[in-house]
Formats: C-alpha cells, structure tokens, sequence
C-alpha cells in the first residue's frame, strides 16, 4: 500500500506502516524528528496529495508515485481551528489565518486518494464542515494520556480501540487561580509544547497501520 502522511514530522503513523512494509512517507514542511529521512518529505504536501507526483526525501532518495495514492492520512495544522484557542478566533478571522486554515483543511479532505483520514482536535470543523466520524483518545490505544482526537474518515473504518488503560492525569494552576487536570505528559508550556502535543501517540498510530492496513477492514 502506498501511504502518504501528510504534516507529519514526528514519524509515529509513518513509521508503524513501513513496519508492517507499506510503503509509506512522512511529509511536514519542518525537518522529521523520527529518525527516518529516507522516508521524509520536507516541503509543501499539496502538489502530493493528488498522487501522479515526483519528489525527492530529506535521505535523497527519488521516488515517483503513479495514479492516487492507496491512503492519505492527514494531520492539519490545529493552532487557528481547535476551539482551544476560541478566544483569538475574532483576530485569526480578521487575519483571515483561520479561514485559510479551514482550506487547507479542506483540501486534504477533498484529495483524490482511494481512502482518507485527517485528524484534529475539537474544533469549528465540525460546524464549518461536518461532525467526525470518530472521537478517541490515546487511553484506548495503551497509552495512558488524554488527548480527544477527531478523524474525518473517507473509505475506511472507524478504529477499534485495541487497549484501553487508565489516563494519568496532574493537576495545573491556571492563571486565573482555576485548577485543571491534564494528562501527565502534557507538559507546561514553552516553545516546544505545542510540537509535543502535536505528536500522533504510538498506540493510535500502530492501530491504524494494522487496521487501515489490512485489506479485510478496508471499506471499497
């Protein structure tokens, strides 16, 4: 199966399906942090997503992809859709950076592969486009953090939890003096939280290389 993974620079889907020998790439216009270069696209995934492209990865390896690609899973920036951020949603859309987001978002929904899946978190998508096919969490995948993920699911099914744990959770002093309970490895913040957030969990990602990678549970 040939698999794109589109704003990926951690690896984690990437790397599971190339475990079980699809051929798959990673592509994020960031450098990956994976340690697999030979599989990493560094640049704009749009000329891709529609398959019938040539490119060359970070490793330097050419590759040429004939017709659509077999699966498209997607992972769109979040930062000016996820209602997270709901109180600068009036100066993202003056901006216009939220609906340019919603475009993009878009255009991976709307790609021209046999099957599709984009991911995000809670967010106006599901007002602005249509409710999620799926919520899960990182908990009913074996890892035992809290991280509510929609998917957008096109020709595929919707993932079976493979095991479900105990979420570890810690409580954060709010600015406002309000105390929350977040997973254990959300951190507090800095440059790097949201790149770490961002992260699609090991769990999640081996479920769907088995499961969307499995011809029996491929939806035609």
């Amino acid at each position: 199966m040939r698999v794109l993974v589109a704003c990926e620079e951690s690896q984690e889907v990437c790397k599971a399906f190339r475990a079980l020998g699809h051929e798959a790439y990673s592509c994020d216009i960031q450098d990956c942090s994976g340690g697999h270069p030979e599989w990493h696209i560094q640049g704009d995934v749009l000329p891709l997503i529609n398959g019938d492209c040539s490119f060359t990865t970070v490793g330097g390896g050419m590759h040429t992809i004939v017709g659509k690609w077999d699966l498209l899973i997607a992972h769109p920036p979040c930062t000016d859709l996820a209602v997270s951020g709901a109180r600068w949603f009036p100066e993202k859309q003056k901006d216009f950076r939220q609906q340019k987001a919603c475009v993009f978002f878009m255009q991976m929904i709307l790609a021209n592969a046999e099957r599709v899946a984009v991911e995000n978190p809670v967010g106006i998508m599901s007002s602005c486009y249509r409710l999620p096919d799926q919520i899960i969490q990182p908990y009913q995948f074996g890892n035992p953090s809290k991280k509510t993920t929609c998917l957008w699911l096109r020709n595929l099914p919707k993932l079976i939890p493979t095991e479900i744990v105990t979420p570890e959770l810690v409580e954060y002093k709010c600015s406002n003096g309000k105390t929350v309970r977040f997973s254990a490895d959300y951190g507090s913040g800095g440059g790097e939280h949201g790149k770490r957030r961002s992260k699609t969990y090991p769990g999640i990602a081996k479920a769907m290389a088995e499961q969307w990678g499995s011809k029996e549970r491929v939806i035609d």
